[in-house]
């Protein structure tokens, strides 16, 4: 049985990592989501229903990866469906597809490492920047 995740749950874990383990899938580069039917959900994520629930999103998340406060995001916004589509929910407008409490902001590294199970790319080990680090004549 497939465990359903939810916005009212994620947000009771207190931290990134938390949250972060909360939603990985663990897929692999490549596996077919929509196949030869991606127009499907192209045609969805073009639609004004679609836009308007996207905009309630980052507000609700203040536009924050993972809706943590201290990860704003200053880059491309994506929403993440927390239960990964198909496309039976597209055709049949599930309860899944336009429901916010299905999804969440995300950057596009937590979402690759949501997708793909590579948490390296999301706690890798910050480097401190010094004078002139990146002109190696003037060290």
């Amino acid at each position: 049985m497939t465990t359903i995740r939810t916005y009212q749950e994620l947000v009771k874990l207190k931290t990134f990592k938390e949250r972060y383990n909360y939603l990985k899938l663990g897929g692999k580069v490549g596996e077919e989501t929509f196949g030869f039917d991606r127009y499907l959900n192209q045609k969805f994520y073009r639609s004004a229903e679609w836009k308007r629930i996207r905009d309630q999103v980052i507000l609700r998340d203040n536009a924050c990866d993972l809706g943590m406060a201290d990860r704003e995001i200053n880059s491309r916004i994506i929403i993440h469906h927390m239960n990964p589509l198909t496309k039976y929910d597209v055709l049949n407008q599930t309860e899944f597809l336009l429901n916010p409490d299905y999804m969440i902001c995300v950057t596009k590294r937590t979402h690759d490492a949501i997708h793909y199970g590579d948490e390296d790319i999301l706690f890798g080990e910050f480097i401190e920047r010094s004078k002139n680090d990146t002109c190696p004549w003037r060290r």
